[in-house]
């Protein structure tokens, strides 16, 4: 066995512990260093050739920071990085292709941006051997036979101009000066800005301040800039973040015509079914998040995602999911009884400045749970606010029947220090001694290592899974959470959608949930509120409906249909124009026909 010990820096506090991991190890209690502390890094040390892995140093550290895993002898033969002394470790990359779109799908902390960055020529895969790392030569003779030969063999020798959007583009104002346009029109180096620009529709904003853009702008005007580069690769990580679904769709397609011009196209991204729209093959990342990371071998698109839902690669015999992932096929509409009721409105107006909603009747009943989907920038929030009384409406009301709301916004701000534990013990101080709810929250959402942690110190996706956390741990018969898998990852956002579904259902209550990602939405959604309009200027949100109506008139308004995989039962984006596309938009079935 290959022993990988890990101490995560920013949760290890030499300075306020009683270095436990080093006290209480029996190997250093026998006269042998398994751990010492290093002062020049100024924490301590796992020798993971001396450690037995008894795991008493993980249990004794107070800050949670250590974390020891046992794999097969036979994968240190396929470690290609290793940052350094008990750091995270990658064994095998994904193998990029010219003229096709490779996409990365795992969980965040799997090697995602560690595999992006090799490929993208930022660091040199070190082999593992941090201490020593190898010289091109060597990198070369290892991968000698593989795919990945003549791709290093090219970087190595500076043939490869690459350009990466990368994941986080909330920095990228700090270093630029100019408007929207003045910016993409500088770095246009294809002649391709007015094609690319209406593909995104990136018009309306050409005339704004870098500065003053909101996350969905920033991201469009992040990919434009990607896309107006004349380069040999192209690496985009996580280029969905804030987009709505028919932004994502005209994203995907703007990437799929890069390959078609003998580029590699690298894309890292959480949303399945863009995935599968803008991909032609997958690798796999499965291992534990922080520790170490694996990739798969490649796999066509189709089979790739539903081996990632099933949690089992059959040609490696690994299964890294102890459970698969459910869709339901043929949801049936369910009759409300009157004692159901929780809340309802008539139709009502709300005016925000220069922008107005009008909203027709509804009501959300108890077990429901009700998707809101539409643009960016139509009403769907302004909605939201208005069922939590937040914003009051300008014509008519809405009548809540004394029910408790708890709501999540959009935009999570940690304006406090608090610790997550005293976040969710100023709740409720018995909760994390209940069985129930360490079950049913604190494990699918991952928040007990997180509990010890201050909330401005969080990450944006630890953050979005703290926030949905505590709007779930109220007491409420109404949870309104909006858009609560952004920044998370596949199996958090997967996660997030089965713990709202079972938490409604425990508690007899009602979530409204606004969402972008179809997936998710099919996954825990038993109603949809469609809202159209002109996005910033006007926005129409139509009466609940059951899923296949409400997705059916939603697709259409976005010109896209669906099929279902037989396999799985999971939506799949059908490609424009192709037979079924042609064949669903005659029949007015934009969601549910099965794969022919």
């Amino acid at each position: 066995m290959v022993r990988v010990a890990v101490i995560d820096v920013d949760f290890c506090k030499p300075g306020k512990c009683n270095r436990e991991c080093i006290r209480f190890c029996p190997i250093v209690r026998s006269g042998a260093e398994a751990i010492k502390f290093n002062e020049e890094l100024s924490r301590p040390i796992i020798s993971e050739q001396l450690c037995t892995g008894c795991g008493i140093c993980i249990k004794k550290c107070p800050f949670n920071a250590i974390r020891i895993v046992n794999l097969p002898d036979e994968l240190e033969e396929l470690c290609v990085h290793r940052y350094g002394p008990n750091s995270f470790k990658l064994y095998r990359l994904p193998v990029p292709r010219e003229g096709m779109v490779l996409g990365l799908l795992g969980p965040n902390g799997a090697g995602k941006t560690t595999s992006l960055k090799i490929l993208g020529g930022i660091i040199k895969p070190n082999l593992g051997l941090y201490d020593c790392p190898p010289d091109w030569g060597e990198i070369l003779k290892y991968f000698r036979g593989s795919e990945l030969y003549n791709y290093f063999k090219k970087l190595s020798e500076g043939k490869l101009r690459i350009i990466t959007k990368p994941q986080y583009i909330d920095e990228a104002p700090k270093n630029i000066v100019g408007t929207v346009g003045e910016i993409l029109r500088r770095i246009d180096e294809r002649g391709a800005l007015n094609e690319i620009c209406e593909k995104l529709s990136l018009s309306s904003v050409m005339d704004k301040d870098i500065h003053v853009l909101s996350g969905g702008e920033l991201q469009r005007v992040a990919i434009a800039a990607a896309a107006l580069r004349d380069a040999d690769v192209y690496i985009f990580d996580e280029p969905s973040s804030y987009l709505d679904i028919y932004q994502r769709l005209k994203m995907a397609s703007l990437l799929r015509d890069l390959a078609k011009e003998s580029k590699y196209v690298l894309v890292a991204e959480h949303d399945l079914a863009v995935l599968d729209y803008l991909s032609d093959y997958v690798c796999i990342y499965y291992g534990k998040p922080g520790v170490y990371g694996i990739v798969s071998k490649p796999h066509g698109v189709r089979v790739g995602i539903n081996l990632y839902i099933n949690g089992y690669i059959p040609d490696e015999n690994i299964r890294f999911r102890s459970y698969e992932i459910k869709f339901n096929l043929s949801p049936i509409p369910y009759e409300w009884k009157p004692e159901d009721l929780l809340i309802r409105w008539p139709n009502f107006k709300i005016k925000l400045g220069n922008f107005e909603l009008i909203s027709m009747s509804g009501s959300i009943h108890k077990g429901e749970i009700i998707g809101v989907v539409g643009p960016n920038g139509i009403g769907k929030t302004t909605f939201v606010k208005a069922i939590a009384g937040l914003i009051e409406p300008k014509e008519g009301y809405i009548e809540k029947f004394d029910i408790k709301v708890s709501y999540k916004p959009q935009y999570v701000v940690p304006n406090t220090d608090k610790t997550i534990k005293e976040l969710i013990e100023s709740i409720n101080p018995s909760l994390l001694g209940d069985p129930w709810f360490k079950e049913e929250i604190l494990l699918p959402l991952e928040i007990e290592p997180l509990l010890d942690r201050r909330a401005n110190t969080l990450s944006g996706g630890e953050l979005q899974r703290a926030s949905v956390a505590l709007c779930l741990s109220r007491e409420a018969k109404l949870f309104l959470l909006d858009e609560p898998t952004a920044h998370l990852d596949v199996e958090h956002r997967l996660a997030v959608a089965r713990c709202i579904k079972r938490i409604v259902e425990k508690k007899k209550a009602a979530a409204l949930v606004v969402e972008h990602d179809v997936v998710a939405i099919d996954l825990m959604a038993d109603s949809i509120m469609v809202f159209t309009g002109n996005p910033g200027r006007f926005g129409y949100a139509n009466s609940p409906t059951t899923l296949r109506k409400g997705m059916n008139q939603f697709l259409k308004e976005v010109d896209i249909t669906f099929r279902r995989d037989p396999d799985t039962g999971r939506p799949r984006v059908n490609k424009k124009d192709s037979w079924l596309d042609r064949y669903q938009k005659e029949i007015n079935e934009y969601y549910y026909t099965q794969e022919v």
